[in-house]
């Protein structure tokens, strides 16, 4: 069976404001008549927000193909829907391809590109409502697998940052040099101070090689992003309570880029100590069997971790 006859799951997950929880549940209903009788869509799955567990939406969209995915993915429906939202929403915007064969694993994402963007002050909405505009084009590029936002956060994290991943080097490297995203591009100068964009094509595999065994393919990208993260992000909040402010910046007065250097030092070493032993515990979700059901096991797999990362986060911004 060709890749675009077997079905995909578009997985998104999104925070919404607090405030506009009500107005994005009847967004979200009247989305969900309007897909339905989208062609190739099979069925959608919503799991609204239960905090401290959960904090964010995530929305499941299945589809007979992933070439009818991509159809809803640049669709002005679609494009339209996103634009009568945009208001709602904060943080993270997260969206993936998975596809629902467990066959399908060994065509995990070849490519990624990081790109962080500074943007200039006072242009955060029109620099939102061009990512929104580079969003539908990207989205109809090949290979596309998925993509991640994440918004700037004053004091912690200046630039926005964008990352794409794609099923291979050629077509990651067709979007880059494509007219279209060059012309885009062109767009954004008045209201960018900096551009950035960083390949990475090997991933964290190396960081997952005890769960698999011979001729095992692939792990897919999204779930190893995920578990990396798991282990990142207390490293890197506990190193920069403890450790970085207090000692390497106040006490000894290191310079600010040397004691982010230290921390990032740090930050890959324990990682990359502790996720082959955390892998380990997640090989039922990373490797499902050919004889489990692969979808209910994904998404039992991300809401674990999805739920890890409400205690982890809960727990931080209270205790400091």
């Amino acid at each position: 069976m060709s890749e675009t006859k077997r079905s995909v799951s578009i997985v998104t997950q999104t925070g919404v404001r607090p405030e506009s929880a009500e107005a994005f549940a009847r967004w979200q209903g009247e989305t969900s008549i309007l897909i339905s009788g989208f062609p190739g869509f099979l069925e959608q799955r919503l799991l609204p927000p239960k905090p401290p567990l959960q904090v964010d939406w995530v929305i499941l969209q299945r589809f007979a193909s992933a070439e009818a995915a991509r159809r809803w993915l640049v669709s002005p429906e679609r494009q339209a829907r996103l634009d009568g939202v945009a208001a709602m929403l904060m943080g993270h915007d997260d969206v993936h391809i998975v596809r629902d064969d467990i066959d399908e694993a060994r065509n995990a994402a070849a490519s990624a590109i990081m790109i962080s963007t500074r943007v200039r002050p006072g242009k955060e909405a029109d620099y939102r409502a061009w990512e929104r505009k580079i969003e539908a084009a990207q989205s109809k590029a090949p290979g596309l697998l998925g993509y991640r936002f994440e918004p700037a956060v004053p004091g912690v994290q200046e630039d926005h940052v964008t990352i794409l991943r794609f099923d291979s080097d050629a077509n990651l490297q067709a979007w880059l040099n494509s007219p279209e995203r060059r012309k885009l591009v062109e767009e954004a100068a008045p209201f960018t101070e900096e551009f950035h964009t960083r390949l990475a094509r090997s991933g964290f595999e190396a960081w997952f090689r005890d769960g698999a065994g011979p001729g095992a393919p692939p792990l897919p990208v999204w779930k190893m992003d995920m578990l990396v993260l798991l282990l990142l992000y207390p490293t890197v909040f506990l190193f920069a309570t403890f450790v970085g402010a207090p000692l390497l910046g106040h006490t000894l007065g290191f310079p600010f880029a040397v004691a982010v250097f230290a921390s990032n030092v740090v930050s890959v070493t324990l990682t990359g100590f502790f996720v082959p032993r955390v892998a380990r515990r997640f090989n039922w979700w990373l490797r499902p069997g050919v004889s489990a059901r692969p979808l209910r096991t994904n998404l039992l797999g991300a809401a674990i971790v999805l739920a890890l990362y409400a205690v982890m986060v809960t727990a931080f911004w209270r205790l400091f």
